[in-house]
């Protein structure tokens, strides 16, 4: 290891530990399992480690599961967490890992296969809020709850593209080298290796396999050699931009018009993810089809819809089939019933979709009459806006004002109500302008 490497970690470590004890915030460590987000998450745990008893701050690791994760890259992650729980368990640390996953309803298949959602476009990147959003912001307003605030640790680097330098620049930083998280109200965002370049996480990637709880990092070092394309971050707002083609994203990702990490993977001689690529391929095809398309948008303007019923029974059978042709579950029976249940609405009595499943091998039992949805009022209200092309910050931003700076009707001072209600809808009506082509 070089010395300016070496004098890097030390300055690094030094600093986390000033971080964590300059107050009480809890931290939610951001990790993807690609090569930035597992440096911190390394640094972190070396440091708790290095601090013994002192170490009573709880630490929080936020893992996002789309639940269409390239199957070889799920079942990396799934050991990676495994390890990380029984070794902090073991040794008595103070981390919790939440690897979280979008609610039933809210999964990829269910919207595309269930609702007609055609796949997620550059400028209708619906899976983005529901899949990655979400849930990831869901812990994280758990844990201020809780606490009253937080401080998130990202793996964001000045050295990754001069968009992300100028970003980075432009945020407003307290003394502590703490900025603001733009969305999200009491969380402050720190990037601890910023100002790494590519080489420095490299190599200290390198010398520092295995990390402390065992699992090495062989199998994410391989990734990135089989093809070029950066990792997928936790997504917790809609400016991060899209991980289309990077080495830790969704197979069925249709936002780029080539899939960087797949190809890596047949390259390197994964093919039995050939049929995964093939399917891909098609959903960006059978998106463009005005023959698979209902003529009428969902808020009741003429031009190309969700998926009827015939195409999105199409297209579950040719995912049924993929799923076999790999040999590893694609879809979860409760996402089929689900997805029965939307069918359902839409005019199919036959309970089509469970036989379909059936046919295949698979056994998911109809959902029972008068099965309750597992939507709750936001979720209900958020699909409602995707339906009728209403910006989704505005249900955040109301909700935010009704549940959280507004939460006793009773004792609201009516001009600073309206008056943020107004702010709300005018930045919507701006960020809706700034993404109009």
């Amino acid at each position: 290891m070089t010395p300016a490497n070496t004098n890097l970690i030390v300055s690094t470590h030094a600093a986390l530990r000033e971080m964590y004890f300059s107050d009480g915030r809890p931290w939610v460590v951001a990790f993807s399992g690609g090569k930035d987000s597992t440096t911190v998450l390394q640094l972190v745990y070396d440091m708790i480690l290095e601090l013994g008893p002192r170490a009573t701050k709880p630490i929080h690791i936020v893992v996002s599961d789309t639940r269409v994760e390239a199957p070889n890259v799920e079942e990396f992650l799934g050991k990676v967490l495994s390890a990380i729980k029984v070794h902090s368990s073991a040794n008595g640390l103070p981390v919790q890992v939440h690897h979280v996953r979008p609610a039933p309803d809210q999964t990829f298949w269910v919207n595309l296969i269930g609702k007609g959602y055609p796949s997620p476009t550059r400028t209708f990147r619906w899976c983005t809020t529901k899949m990655k959003i979400r849930p990831a912001r869901k812990v994280i307003e758990d844990v201020i709850s809780d606490a009253g605030a937080v401080i998130l640790l990202l793996g964001t680097r000045s050295a990754e593209s001069s968009g992300r330098a100028q970003r980075m620049e432009a945020r407003q930083q307290n003394e502590r080298g703490l900025n603001p998280h733009h969305e999200i109200p009491n969380a402050l965002v720190m990037a601890p290796i910023g100002h790494w370049s590519n080489d420095d996480v490299w190599d200290y990637l390198f010398h520092h396999n295995p990390p402390p709880w065992g699992m090495r990092h062989d199998f994410m070092l391989d990734l990135y050699r089989q093809a070029n394309g950066g990792e997928c971050p936790v997504v917790l707002d809609l400016n991060t931009p899209s991980c289309g083609g990077s080495r830790f994203g969704c197979w069925t990702c249709t936002v780029v018009k080539q899939d960087k990490s797949m190809q890596g993977f047949l390259d390197s001689g994964e093919l039995w993810m050939k049929p995964l690529a093939e399917f891909r391929n098609n959903l960006k095809t059978w998106r463009e089809r005005d023959d698979l398309r209902e003529r009428m948008r969902r808020n009741g303007e003429a031009g190309a819809g969700p998926f009827h019923l015939a195409a999105r029974q199409m297209i579950l059978g040719e995912l049924l089939a993929t799923e076999r042709q790999v040999e590893r579950a694609l879809i979860t029976d409760e996402e089929i019933r689900l997805i029965q249940y939307h069918w359902h609405r839409d005019g199919d009595a036959t309970d089509s979709a469970i036989r379909l499943a059936e046919r295949f091998g698979r056994q998911p039992a109809p959902l029972e009459e008068g099965t309750a949805m597992p939507n709750t009022d936001k979720d209900l209200l958020l699909d409602l806006a995707q339906e009728y092309e209403i910006p989704e910050q505005w249900v955040e931003d109301l909700l935010y004002l009704v549940d959280k700076k507004y939460p006793f009707m009773d004792q609201i001072d009516q001009s600073s109500l309206l008056k943020d209600v107004k702010n709300v809808i005018e930045t919507a009506s701006q960020q809706g302008e700034m993404a109009a082509p």
